[in-house]
């Protein structure tokens, strides 16, 4: 788990659940307020990969030309199991909108997740979830805010 001192935040335990829309159920919030992350390999040409962290409300889907358009490649596609759970620390189902664990991860947020004055994501555990302030989310973290998400 990670440190959210001085961020306005409360902790929320609930039955282990990974699906954002089971989760958001559980936690008892609108499926618009989950920030549903997602690890994305970036390709530039042949040889050059970088991976990112998407998230994007619970209730849309990653545009994944949006995020190689943004970042200058040339095609996104989704990392393997095995890879986002390296770069993240966390289970699939369970990772959080931070980069934790690794200088290889670029956070992008969807524009529409910054409208609501609270988020909620799990923890890196699939039995434990937090709400936080989305301006404190978004001083913590420090993504870079975009379209990124299909309407």
């Amino acid at each position: 788990m990670f440190r959210l001192a001085g961020a306005r935040h409360r902790f929320i335990p609930h039955p282990p659940e990974g699906r954002t829309e089971l989760s958001s159920l559980l936690r008892g919030h609108p499926l618009e307020q989950a920030a549903k992350t997602l690890v994305l390999r970036v390709a530039f040409g042949k040889r050059r990969r970088r991976y990112v962290l998407a998230v994007v409300p619970g209730h849309r889907k990653v545009d994944r030309a949006a995020v190689a358009d943004l970042l200058g490649g040339t095609e996104a596609s989704f990392a393997t199991r095995e890879v986002a759970e390296r770069l993240t620390g966390s289970v699939s189902g369970s990772i959080a909108p931070f980069a934790l664990c690794s200088g290889e991860l670029e956070v992008l947020v969807d524009e529409e997740l910054t409208a609501y004055e609270e988020i909620f994501f799990n923890t890196g555990r699939l039995d434990m979830s937090v709400a936080l302030a989305t301006a404190d989310y978004l001083s913590l973290a420090r993504p870079s805010v975009a379209r990124i998400a299909l309407r």
